[in-house]
């Protein structure tokens, strides 16, 4: 079924949008509220032992839910019209990462990886606004069109798929650039793709792994999956080298047990293990050594909530462009918790991805609102009933 929203109809007269009501009982709030929840705790986290961060962490809290209020204001329509101009800007922006005589005073490596932008106050990581510029064009690509039942319709979509993620391969971001695929997979599922040829793409995917391991990683990214192999096993020669941040993160999840320490004792053991990156990558054990397992079931709580919050969101959205931006917003947030948590308990390699509100970082927890506000604008602004899409045949 083709989408009754052609491009003509986008620019139609403004009459029809200013008519649309703005409702506020809207299922949006529940990702607000976990959004919220999710911000405070990793503050808290954050502070025990770097409270200096803890202040800038609640500048960018402020930055984030100010993005998110602006991004309520557009109507989910102006975001179909917006997201091509906005996918051309973040991919100039991970190109200008790459080119090896941008000014040093802008890119400067970080642990080998060439991925931020310094803006003065704050350091822009293009890998996070390309999250949202690839749910924004795939949505549109696919809303667009019949729903992708043959292989050869899937072509589009591999492609906005393969682009950013081979610049942010690049840099190297390989934990970022793993998000894109369940996020892909959630999106085409609701469009209306066959699942024998989603299965089919995945099985061949997990077959190259293999290959994939020696041809594509590079030796220390060979060395981290060496590692969390070992770490199952029991087996400790890793654990002073590459694995040395993923045993530490282990017992400093394990030194919380069910209701966590008191405030100078998880500072102390913090500090003691000497965890690399405890208020960013890490802050997840962080959480569990203050809180306990009710401190990291609470983030998994509210992640949950937000994921569900999502996609009540994404059934009660009219139009298909809007449901399947919901679905790809709950899916890559949902996604990126389950591998930050995965290797932080050491069942998942440590790949530098950051806990979606929660870790320490302006672009992360600035774009992650911003996605919050996306929701929200979908939820609050109904469509007229000529703008729905069907992703029936």
């Amino acid at each position: 079924m083709r989408d009754s929203m052609g491009p003509a109809s986008l620019f139609s007269g403004t009459n029809d949008v200013t008519r649309r009501r703005v409702r506020f009982a809207t299922f949006a709030w529940l990702p607000v509220g976990a959004a919220l929840g999710m911000s405070l705790l990793g503050i808290s986290a954050i502070s025990l032992t770097r409270p200096e961060l803890a202040a800038r962490q609640g500048i960018f809290l402020f930055v984030g839910i100010l993005a998110a209020v602006l991004a309520t204001i557009p109507h989910p329509r102006m975001l179909r019209v917006a997201c091509w101009v906005l996918c051309a800007l973040v991919l100039g922006l991970l190109v200008f990462v790459l080119v090896p005589f941008a000014p040093a005073s802008l890119v400067t490596p970080r642990n080998g990886a060439r991925a931020w932008i310094a803006l003065g106050a704050f350091d822009l990581q293009p890998s996070e606004l390309a999250k949202i510029v690839f749910i924004l064009c795939l949505s549109q690509w696919l809303s667009i069109r019949a729903s992708p039942r043959s292989l050869r319709s899937l072509i589009v979509p591999a492609l906005l798929f393969i682009v950013p993620v081979a610049l942010i391969v690049l840099e190297p971001d390989l934990g970022s650039a793993l998000l894109f695929g369940p996020t892909l997979f959630a999106i085409l599922v609701v469009a209306g793709a066959r699942l024998v040829h989603l299965s089919t793409i995945i099985a061949l995917a997990v077959c190259l792994i293999p290959l994939g391991y020696f041809a594509a990683l590079k030796p220390y990214q060979q060395a981290r999956i060496d590692a969390i192999v070992a770490q199952v096993r029991g087996d400790t020669r890793f654990e002073n080298d590459i694995g040395f941040q993923g045993w530490r993160a282990m017992r400093l999840v394990g030194s919380g047990g069910v209701f966590g320490n008191e405030e100078s004792h998880a500072r102390a053991l913090v500090k003691l293990n000497a965890l690399p990156e405890e208020h960013n990558d890490m802050v997840f054990a962080v959480v569990c050594c203050r809180y306990g397992m009710l401190g990291g079931g609470l983030v998994w709580l509210l992640m949950a909530i937000y994921a569900a919050g999502a996609l009540l969101v994404a059934a009660s959205a009219r139009d298909g462009f809007s449901k399947l931006v919901a679905v790809g917003i709950g899916s890559i947030l949902f996604a990126q918790t389950f591998v930050n948590t995965g290797m932080t308990i050491g069942v998942l390699p440590i790949t530098g991805v950051t806990l979606p509100f929660v870790s320490y970082g302006g672009s992360s927890l600035v774009a992650s609102w911003i996605m919050t506000g996306i929701l929200l604008a979908i939820g609050m602004h109904r469509v007229g009933s000529g703008e729905k899409d069907r992703f029936d045949e």
